[in-house]
């Protein structure tokens, strides 16, 4: 009789600074709960481990002390004292969550991010993270995951500090870089020769000033068995200089080791057949349905009801990266020469809300809400035409693989994950499934809104579009089968 060769459950441990449901920033906290979980329900025990926030809505996730008075070595320094404390949903297939409690470097601080003591914060995580997995018996992961620059020291404290205890010299090193502008120390454009942090040297006490300097991301890159990226042209970008921040070199000396999978969306949350936010449920085979719900959100921004007029729309923060430099040299002669309506959702940097808080005034055809929301999104989605992302880079994105499962068609740049997600369309073949510009400047971007504008004119052809963008599949499914296959090589390579 033949048995099918069953391979042993991977045991994991996510490494971040933030993770829903329990505190989310960006996009790393939704990566920290949807991979995690999609890995669980594949049979594996996967498991996340992030700061205890003050923020943490302690009844609606009742925790348990698992470890108290854990003792966090600082050399040459007092040691620090942390308890680390245990969420488990009771649905199996939920990750279970730890959280490492200080009230010093985490619960006397209102956010996340951009303090301070953020390099002292995030190294006692790393640290904090290998005194846990040596303390506690009952549960210890074949690999760890350490996420951008906040988990950067994980891998190096684990190759050097402790590469020869009994139980963190077993366990293999994984770094998942979302973004590598931001690399824990202040700005590398501005480094001083003297100031420069090789990634060889020790790493620093937590409390000493020195770790101001240090390099948490180029670390992360050095000492990690596997490097990995949000997406794979993301990956292959970063290894130039253009798009390498610095670190371009260091990741060509280790490109073998180097890859990139695509982040994935929850195809539960978003859905336009079920979801509570869309008014008028649809999908590829009635878009008929999609087109009312053009009115609700015409309605929710005080436009005017208009069935036939293209919608344009931006949910993004509103930052450099975004690219939103191209909106403001371009969006004025475009609202003066074409008939659509134009949305801004989301909040960011002062230039760019008072750029559109301006626009607003000045178009009737134009409606913003410059704050975060989480309903509002979902309105955008499958109620607007086109989605803009002209970004300058683009580690994944998950905005326009959100728009395309609603059927909004991107105009992006291609660039990072939008190259990966999105594919241009082709008139002559009739295949694509949004519409992309490469180089960085107002004319190619304004020559590509031009051409999405007079598509639109063909509804036959634009809902082939939005037909081909709505079965794209970027499920977290497909995502974390590439992530095992990574895993298990990081696995083979650390026992080699």
């Amino acid at each position: 009789m033949d048995f099918i060769k069953r391979s042993k459950p991977l045991k994991i441990l996510f490494v971040g600074a933030e993770a829903v449901p329990f505190v989310k920033i960006g996009g790393l906290g939704e990566f920290l709960y949807a991979l995690p979980k999609a890995l669980s329900e594949l049979g594996h025990d996967a498991r996340v481990m992030i700061p205890k926030y003050a923020t943490i809505d302690a009844e609606k996730f009742p925790m348990t002390t698992v470890i108290e008075g854990l003792m966090v070595s600082d050399p040459d320094h007092e040691d620090i004292v942390c308890n680390v404390k245990k969420y488990e949903n009771n649905n199996p297939m939920e990750p279970i969550n730890y959280f490492l409690e200080n009230q010093e470097y985490y619960e006397k601080h209102s956010s996340v991010y951009g303090y301070d003591d953020d390099a002292a914060r995030w190294a006692l995580l790393c640290r904090g993270t290998i005194e846990f997995m040596r303390s506690y018996k009952e549960w210890r992961p074949d690999i760890i995951v350490a996420n951008d620059w906040q988990g950067g020291l994980l891998p190096n404290y684990m190759k050097c500090e402790y590469k020869d205890d009994p139980v963190i010299s077993k366990i293999a090193a994984v770094f998942v870089i979302h973004n590598l502008y931001f690399q824990g120390m202040f700005d590398h454009y501005c480094i001083s020769e003297l100031d420069y942090d090789d990634g060889k040297s020790a790493v620093p006490p937590i409390t000493d000033s020195r770790l101001l300097k240090t390099n948490f991301m180029s670390r992360g890159i050095r000492f990690a068995d596997i490097i990995s990226t949000v997406s794979p042209n993301y990956a292959r970008e970063i290894t130039t200089l253009e798009y390498g921040e610095f670190l371009d070199t260091l990741l060509q000396e280790r490109r073998s080791h180097l890859h990139g999978i695509l982040n994935g969306i929850s195809y539960d949350r978003y859905n336009p057949e079920t979801n509570p936010y869309v008014e008028f449920k649809y999908n590829a085979k009635s878009l008929g349905e999609r087109r009312k719900n053009k009115k609700i959100l015409q309605q929710k921004f005080n436009l005017d009801e208009r069935n036939d007029v293209f919608i344009v729309a931006i949910v993004s923060r509103l930052n450099e990266q975004k690219g939103f430099d191209l909106v403001i040299e371009t969006i004025k002669p475009l609202l003066d020469n074409f008939d659509f309506q134009f949305v801004v959702l989301g909040s960011g940097e002062s230039k760019y809300l008072s750029f559109f808080e301006e626009l607003d005034k000045m178009y009737p055809q134009v409606a913003t809400h410059l704050l975060n929301d989480a309903i509002l999104p979902h309105v955008i989605y499958s109620g607007a035409d086109m989605i803009v992302i002209p970004s300058r880079f683009e580690p994944s994105g998950l905005t326009q693989m959100e728009a395309m499962r609603y059927g909004m068609i991107p105009l992006a740049r291609k660039t990072g994950g939008l190259a990966d997600s999105v594919n241009d369309y082709n008139p002559q073949e009739q295949t694509g499934t949004g519409f992309l510009f490469e180089k960085y400047d107002q004319y190619a971007f304004f020559g590509t809104f031009i051409r999405a504008f007079e598509t639109y004119k063909y509804p036959t052809i634009w809902q082939g579009i939005q037909k081909r963008a709505m079965v794209a599949n970027f499920s977290w499914e497909k995502s974390t089968k590439e992530y095992v296959e990574l895993f298990k090589r990081a696995l083979s390579q650390f026992n080699s």
